[in-house]
């Protein structure tokens, strides 16, 4: 989700600041979540500043290298198994407990998919 403008924030932190109304009443009016008005509110109050806040440092990725090349190495010797017994086999091998939507980011990440062709039956007569 992309942040709100600077012009919005702008106007929002105008309206508060003329008085009498409430953080409740200005989120029904910009259509925006009491916790928005909230944390820009506190924002304001504590910097000065209105812009989004920009984020300094990516989340780690659940996986080492070393793990990641066990799941390709996975992967590569057994390219029937599901998500689910993916997990499972990581889970044995190197003691890490992932979910399958992790699992899935993972691969994606090798460029690896489990993504079968579909079977191609014999010629109709």
């Amino acid at each position: 989700m992309k942040a709100y403008s600077l012009d919005l924030r702008q106007k929002i932190i105008d309206v508060y600041n003329e008085g009498n109304i409430s953080q409740r009443q200005l989120a029904k009016q910009f259509r925006v979540a009491l916790s928005f008005i909230q944390k820009l509110l506190k924002q304001y109050r504590q910097t000065g500043n209105i812009g989004p806040k920009i984020r300094r440092q990516q989340t780690p990725t659940k996986l080492s290298p070393e793990e990641l090349k066990v799941l390709q190495d996975l992967v590569n010797s057994n390219n029937d198994a599901t998500l689910e017994e993916l997990r499972h086999q990581l889970a044995s091998k190197t003691g890490v407990v992932i979910g399958r939507s992790t699992v899935d980011r993972m691969l994606r990440r090798l460029n690896l998919t489990l993504k079968k062709k579909p079977a191609r039956y014999g010629k109709r007569n």
